[in-house]
C-alpha cells in the first residue's frame, strides 16, 4: 500500500510507534505518576492535586474495590462530570483490574438501564446529583457496590460551600434512597487499610467499555484493550509531544472525560507527558472556561467546533494573551473553515482538525500542528495507521474518488461487547468500516464529504435516529416517525423528527415532553414536523435521505 501521507509528516514525527512499549495502560500510568510525582496533575475549581496525590489515592481506591469483593474483569461504571474524583476513580479501577464503563451523567433512567444491564456493571461511582435516576433502575442491573460523590467532596473548605449552594440553593440533588452506599472520600480512606491483590494483565485484555450508538440505534460497548489505548496514547504523543514542554505544560480540559476524545487526549496522552490538566466541570459555562484561560498560561487545548466558536465570540477570551498556546486540536465533529481561520487569527495557534471514532480509541488522523495542515480536511493518518477509500465491495478506489473511509491500526477496538455480528459488519480483516464517505488527496490528506450512516453529530456526540424514533414510537398517538439531522451553525447538526399522527390531538409539546423523559438533552429533537405520510422504499423502509433532501430544498 502506498502511503503518500508519510512525506507530509513534520520533522520529528515517526512513521510508526511501538504499541507494545508498555505491557498495559497501568504500566504507563505507574511510570507517569512516579516520573512527575511532585508536579501538579489535575486542578478543579482552584483545588490542585499532584501526580503523587493521585498516585496514593488511586492505589487506595483500587485496594478498596478489592476489599468489596470486586475482581479483575468486573465492570465498574463511572458517572460524573469533570471532577478530581474522576482520575482517582479511573486509575484506581484500572489498578484493580476492573473494566471501566464511562457513562454520561446526564443519561435518563432508560439510557442508564440499557448501558448498565448490557455492560454487566457490578459497581458504580456516581455523582449524587444523578443518584435519584440510578434508584429508579438499579433493580434491573447487577450493581451491588455504589460509591456516591458530591461536586465539592474533594475541594476542602470551599467544597462545603459549593455543596451547600448546589443542594440547598440550586436544589440540584434530588432526594434518593440507595442501599449500602459509601461516599467516595470514605472509600478512598478505607482503602488505606487494604492492599491491591496481584493479578495478571495482558495487552489484549479489555479495560474500557466505551458505549457508542450504531446504525441499528442500539447502543454498543466498544471493547478497548490495553494495547488499543497504549497505542493511541503513543500515536497522539508522537504528533504533539514536540510542541509540549515535558512536565511543564498546561491544558484546559473543558470536554467531559467520560467522552472518548477527552478521555484519550487529556486523561491519557497529555497526562502521560506530565501536563497539568485544568478540569472544567461544565463546558457550557463559557465564563468558567475563559476564567481558566485568564489564570493559566495555557499551552494546549482540545475542544469541539462549538466550543472554539463560543470562545471566539467571547470578548474577554479574544482580549487575552494567547502567546503560550502551542497545540489546539479539534475533534468530535467537523471544524468549520471560518472557525479554524478565526482561531488562528485570534490566538496565533493553528487549529488542527482530527478524525476518529469510539471504535478507534478514538484518534485515527490529524492535521499537523506546525501550521502546514489543510483546513477542510481531517489531516493525515497517525503513525502506524493506514487509511484507504473503499467502494461498495470493499475494493480500493483511485485517488480523488469518493468512497467509504476505512482505517487500520493498533488502536482499532477488539469488537463490540456481546455483539459478534455487529463486530463482523464493522471490522473486516482488521479494517474499521467508518461509515464516513470521503476521498484522498494526492498529497495523502483525507477529506470527509458525507456520511454513509444516518448518524446525527451534535457538538461531537453521536445521536442515532433509531433511538429517537424508538422513543417517539412508544407514544400511542404516533403512527410513524423518522428522525434526521439538520445543519446547525452552532452544533453542527440538530435532530429533527417527522411524525405521522395516529391521533389528531397529538401536539409538538407532547412529543417534546415525552422525549425529555427518555432522552439525554443533546438527543432531544429540536424540530418537529407533522406529515400525512413518510417516503418509503418499495419494501417499506423509510427514506431518511429523501427527508433530508426535501428539508434542505424547503429552506432554499
Amino acid at each position: 500500500m502506498e502511503r503518500p501521507w508519510l512525506s507530509k509528516y513534520p520533522a520529528g514525527v515517526p512513521a510508526n510507534i511501538n504499541p507494545d512499549q508498555y505491557s498495559s495502560l497501568v504500566a504507563m500510568i505507574d511510570e507517569t505518576l512516579k516520573e512527575f510525582s511532585s508536579r501538579p496533575a489535575f486542578s478543579c475549581m482552584d483545588k490542585t492535586m499532584t501526580f503523587n496525590e493521585i498516585d496514593v489515592k488511586s492505589r487506595q481506591f483500587a485496594a478498596y474495590l478489592h476489599s468489596r469483593g470486586l475482581e479483575p474483569g468486573d465492570k465498574i461504571a463511572l458517572m460524573m462530570p469533570n471532577l478530581l474524583q474522576y482520575p482517582i476513580a479511573l486509575f484506581g479501577a484500572l489498578r484493580a483490574g476492573l473494566v471501566v464503563v464511562n457513562t454520561n451523567p446526564l443519561y435518563t433512567p432508560r439510557e442508564m438501564r440499557h448501558q448498565f444491564a448490557d455492560s454487566d456493571a457490578k459497581a458504580i461511582v456516581i455523582c449524587e446529583n444523578f443518584a435519584a435516576n440510578l434508584e429508579q433502575i438499579i433493580a434491573d442491573t447487577a450493581i451491588k457496590t455504589i460509591i456516591t460523590t458530591s461536586i465539592g467532596e474533594l475541594l476542602g473548605f470551599k467544597g462545603i460551600i459549593v455543596n451547600a449552594v448546589i443542594k440547598y440553593i440550586k436544589k440540584m440533588v434530588p432526594k434518593y434512597n440507595l442501599p449500602n452506599t459509601v461516599c467516595f472520600k470514605k472509600a478512598v480512606a478505607e482503602g488505606a487499610n487494604f492492599s491491591i491483590k496481584p493479578f495478571q494483565s495482558n495487552a489484549e485484555d479489555v479495560i474500557i467499555l466505551q458505549y457508542t450508538g450504531g446504525t441499528t440505534g442500539v447502543s454498543k460497548g466498544a471493547m478497548l484493550t490495553n494495547r488499543n489505548l497504549v497505542a493511541n496514547m503513543l500515536q497522539n504523543r508522537a504528533i504533539m509531544g514536540q510542541y509540549l514542554e515535558k512536565g511543564q505544560s498546561v491544558s484546559v480540559c473543558a470536554l467531559p472525560l467520560y467522552h472518548i476524545f477527552a478521555f484519550t487526549v487529556n486523561c491519557l496522552t497529555l497526562m502521560g507527558v506530565g501536563v497539568h490538566n485544568i478540569l472544567v466541570t461544565n463546558a457550557r459555562d463559557i465564563p468558567s472556561v475563559v476564567k481558566e484561560f485568564k489564570k493559566h498560561k495555557v499551552n494546549t487545548f482540545a475542544a469541539v467546533n462549538t466550543l472554539f466558536n463560543a470562545l471566539l465570540n467571547n470578548d474577554e477570551f479574544r482580549a487575552l494573551d494567547h502567546s503560550s498556546l502551542k497545540v489546539s486540536v479539534g475533534g468530535g465533529m467537523a471544524v468549520q473553515r471560518a472557525v479554524a481561520e478565526r482561531w488562528q487569527q485570534v490566538t496565533g495557534s493553528p487549529l488542527a482538525e482530527g478524525f476518529g471514532m469510539t471504535e478507534s480509541s478514538p484518534c485515527a488522523s490529524c492535521n499537523p500542528f506546525d501550521g502546514t495542515g489543510k483546513i477542510g480536511t481531517i489531516g493525515l493518518p497517525l503513525p502506524s495507521t493506514d487509511f484507504y477509500i473503499a467502494d461498495e465491495a470493499g475494493n480500493p478506489m483511485p485517488q480523488g474518488e469518493i468512497g467509504e473511509i476505512r482505517v487500520k491500526g493498533p488502536q482499532i477496538m477488539k469488537g463490540y461487547y456481546k455483539k459478534p455480528e455487529e463486530t463482523t459488519k464493522t471490522v473486516q480483516d482488521g479494517w474499521l468500516c467508518t461509515g464516513d464517505m470521503g476521498l484522498m488527496h494526492a498529497d495523502g490528506y483525507f477529506q470527509i464529504v458525507d456520511r454513509k450512516k444516518d448518524m446525527i453529530l451534535v457538538s461531537g456526540f453521536n445521536v442515532y435516529p433509531n433511538e429517537i424514533e424508538d422513543v417517539i414510537a412508544m407514544m400511542p398517538k404516533v403512527l410513524e416517525v423518522a428522525a434526521i439531522g439538520v445543519k446547525d451553525e452552532k452544533s453542527g447538526e440538530l435532530p429533527k423528527v417527522f411524525v405521522v399522527k395516529k391521533d389528531e390531538s397529538l401536539t409538538e409539546e407532547e412529543i417534546l415532553a415525552h422525549c425529555k423523559n427518555n432522552l439525554t438533552n443533546y438527543k432531544l429533537p429540536k424540530y418537529v414536523e407533522f406529515r400525512k405520510e413518510l417516503p418509503k422504499t418499495n419494501v417499506g423502509k423509510i427514506l431518511r435521505r429523501q427527508l433530508r433532501d426535501e428539508d434542505e430544498a424547503n429552506k432554499k
